[in-house]
């Protein structure tokens, strides 16, 4: 199906193409960070095409690398975490007050590594996928501004494809990402995230063209 066109996929077929998947994971040295992320997905049943994704907007904060940016919940990892998805489900919980236990666990995704506005952290980031039945209420912390829901087709079918100007340092730079109906922007990591996410679910997707 050619990119522009109205992607339908379900949960148990994401849940299946997660499962055949092998995770790119990068090696951690003895001072990489690392933390992870949730993709959260919402559908009444397994085989709904009507499919909701979260976000977050993060709050406008001087000690934020991502301050006011578009993100998944989640967060560094800590001494008191078996592993990322917990640190994923802790964070999520933390920041929004959605509790993922109840969730099912779909897998990972590939990781990536932090880039915010600049050279690259020694931080490695992993998104970890759930599904829950319907879109759950929501508190956010003062860590997040809004949390925002989108239709997963119409980010697969690139409709929102778009791009902003912001600075990295003194020079004004140009990037890609998906515009959302309420004019949230979803650029860098969290775009890559996405990306790779839709590339694994479904074998015929290809990103947008990108200026």
């Amino acid at each position: 199906m050619p990119n522009g066109c109205s992607w339908l996929i379900s949960i148990a077929q994401i849940s299946n193409a997660l499962s055949q998947h092998t995770q790119h994971t990068s090696e951690a040295g003895s001072d990489t960070r690392q933390a992870a992320v949730a993709i959260i997905l919402c559908a009444d049943h397994s085989d709904s095409t009507d499919i909701q994704v979260g976000f977050i907007e993060r709050a406008t904060r001087d000690s934020d690398p991502w301050s006011a940016q578009m993100a998944f919940p989640g967060g560094h990892l800590d001494p008191g975490d078996d592993n990322l998805k917990a640190a994923a489900m802790r964070e999520t919980m933390e920041e929004i007050s959605v509790d993922l236990s109840r969730a099912d666990y779909l897998g990972p995704v590939d990781q990536q590594f932090a880039a915010p506005r600049g050279p690259r952290l020694n931080m490695i980031i992993e998104p970890h996928v759930f599904a829950l039945p319907a879109v759950p209420d929501s508190t956010p912390n003062y860590e997040v501004a809004e949390v925002v829901w989108a239709p997963l087709k119409d980010l697969m079918a690139n409709h929102w494809h778009d791009t902003e100007t912001y600075p990295m340092g003194d020079t004004p730079t140009l990037f890609n990402g998906y515009r959302l109906p309420r004019g949230h922007f979803v650029w860098g990591l969290t775009y890559r995230m996405a990306k790779s996410f839709f590339s694994i679910i479904d074998e015929s997707w290809r990103p947008p063209a990108e200026r």
